[in-house]
């Protein structure tokens, strides 16, 4: 090799070098790729993992009722019976039958749980009278809406405390329908403040009827069909009942001057499957992983049903009466009251205050995130642009 090939080799040697360096410079630093730990589990993905699903053949035939009569969420059971003959094929088909067919209104929890009924569409405050612990499962005023019972019923035990409540009475259960807020007070005063509110003759029913007595009202707990009447004739200056779908078609908006806002006494309604423990127990595997799908399908479509109609009931509804709102001390003023008689009913009730204690704990851990989220309501843009930003 001569001179001048040593001088070029020398040369390509050292440029390759120098090009070379920080690459390998930086292949030797680098960093092994973080590694994540998963972040939550869903419990039913590990028992389901390696099961073996069979399809059975046998058929079943249950009797369902309900305490609605012609309401809305009488279509909440069919909706709920329609999905398990559909997704079972016909091998377990609910028949449904009107309220009152085969037992009144207010029997079908002792029909269900003595195996008259196989199972019914229910809300758990009607049985405040065999133990104040099922309110709770079903409203509580400020308590959860249907966002926080949704969590806390699946994934903070909720859900469990129900089945071990409703266990003593020989029934299974599942969450099946969520109704939302209801409306406030549909009155022919101008409740605003809470001095407004003494001497008023209201109608409602549980806690709310104590609570509000406590406030200097009267309080009469008039079964739906008779409420009507009662406001017509000024038996009554105001009434509560549901939310806006349900209390629409009942037409207290039409005899009454103002609908005062908001639902404190029920932030939404939950309500329920109730299913005969026997009935329960004679279902193949596969028919009860149907039921409670199906359930869930039905909890998530309710809500969404109602809401939706809610909006044209409103419009409705302000054509005849005037939407006003309880000021925020007024507002204020009800919680304190209500938290009083939470507690005093709770230190004499230890299963309602295992079920409180719970609920209560799931919103003082959420109240972090839940406040982190505010300023992102979804009004239309052109209000938030106007800077409407908090629900």
């Amino acid at each position: 090799m001569n001179r001048t090939a040593r001088v070029f080799l020398a040369l390509g040697v050292a440029l390759a070098i120098c090009f070379a360096g920080p690459a390998a410079t930086l292949a030797q630093e680098k960093k092994p790729a973080k590694t994540f730990e998963k972040y939550g589990e869903d419990p039913r993905a590990k028992e389901w993992k390696n099961k073996k699903w069979t399809t059975s053949d046998k058929k079943f035939v249950w009797r369902a009722s309900d305490p609605w009569g012609g309401t809305l969420l009488h279509d909440v059971l069919i909706h709920f019976a329609d999905s398990v003959r559909a997704c079972s094929g016909g091998r377990l088909d609910i028949k449904v039958f009107q309220t009152g067919a085969i037992v009144p209104a207010m029997e079908i929890f002792e029909a269900t749980s003595k195996g008259i009924l196989d199972c019914a569409h229910s809300f758990p405050h009607y049985w405040k009278g065999k133990n104040e612990a099922f309110v709770a499962f079903g409203a509580i005023p400020f308590g959860l809406d249907a966002e926080g019972y949704n969590i806390w019923l699946y994934e903070r035990g909720g859900k469990e405390l129900l089945n071990q409540l409703y266990g003593q009475y020989n029934m299974v259960v599942f969450p099946c329908g969520n109704t939302g807020q209801e409306l406030g007070i549909h009155s022919n005063r101008p409740a605003t403040k809470m001095e407004d509110f003494k001497g008023m003759k209201i109608r409602t029913v549980g806690w709310y009827q104590d609570i509000l007595n406590k406030l200097g009202a009267s309080v009469t707990p008039l079964p739906g069909p008779e409420i009507y009447l009662a406001l017509e004739r000024g038996l009554i200056d105001g009434c509560e009942f549901g939310a806006p779908a349900l209390n629409y078609p009942m037409g207290f908006h039409e005899i009454t001057k103002y609908v005062i806002e908001p639902g404190v006494h029920q932030p939404s309604s939950q309500c329920e499957i109730i299913i005969n423990k026997q009935k329960w127990d004679e279902l193949p595997e596969d028919l009860k992983a149907i039921v409670t799908t199906c359930a869930n399908d039905t909890q998530l479509w309710a809500w969404a049903w109602l809401e939706n109609l809610n909006i044209k009931a409103v419009d409705e509804m302000a054509k005849k009466a005037k939407f006003i709102r309880m000021d925020d001390a007024t507002i204020a003023e009800f919680a304190k009251v209500t938290k009083e008689y939470l507690d005093a009913l709770g230190a004499k009730q230890p299963e309602l205050k295992k079920v409180l204690d719970s609920q209560e704990q799931f919103k003082k851990d959420f109240a972090t995130w839940r406040k982190m989220r505010g300023g992102a309501t979804p009004w239309p843009l052109e209000s938030v642009m106007k800077g409407e930003l908090y629900q």
